[in-house]
């Protein structure tokens, strides 16, 4: 995948969850307890796009987050 692609889908992704209220923490604790083993620093490296992301840790942001897909990956 294109590093830029996804420094940028990492980026929507910090906004969408700041917008949230919701910390590192706090987003890694769901995704967790929704049963996708995403850590804190997992989390950190997908929003700076150092880290990629599986279909069903999307699925779970989008839940959790209660966005659209558009807005995650809005480029």
């Amino acid at each position: 995948m294109n590093i830029d692609i996804e420094k940028k889908i990492g980026k929507n992704i910090k906004t969408l969850r700041e917008k949230s209220g919701l910390t590192q923490d706090m987003l890694a604790a769901k995704l967790q307890t929704n049963g996708c083993d995403v850590t804190r620093s997992a989390l950190a490296k997908i929003e700076v796009g150092q880290r990629h992301l599986y279909p069903d840790e999307i699925i779970l942001i989008k839940e959790i987050l209660n966005v659209e897909y558009e807005h995650i990956f809005k480029l």
